[in-house]
């Protein structure tokens, strides 16, 4: 089994070919190609490689599926005792990446 840990926007996934991730929205078009080159593990079968802080001979190669928008959370914020009650909701911008590819040099 085959999988990295990448660092994408300040969060870390954790990344096997073939599956699909939902990120912060890079502003790029519909079905290009993109190469994730922050990777702080990778795990390739029996052997383990840890970056110090990133591992600069592994690319991972993905394609961009669609630009969609997260779940709606709701903020609530409230005083007591002052009659103070606001309600916000928030959807966070999205980008579905496949990953396609992941090559060691």
């Amino acid at each position: 089994m085959q999988y990295a840990i990448v660092e994408i926007g300040g969060r870390q996934f954790w990344i096997e070919k073939g599956k699909y991730y939902d990120l912060n929205r890079i502003p790029t078009e519909l079905g290009k190609e993109i190469i994730l080159n922050r990777v702080l593990l990778l795990k390739n079968n029996n052997e383990i490689l840890i970056g110090q802080p990133y591992l600069k001979t592994v690319k991972i190669t993905g394609k961009i599926l669609e630009h969609l928008r997260g779940q709606k959370k709701i903020v609530y914020k409230m005083k007591p005792k002052k009659k103070f009650r606001k309600k916000q909701g928030h959807r966070q911008e999205l980008t579905r990446v496949l990953i396609k590819d992941i090559k060691i040099d």
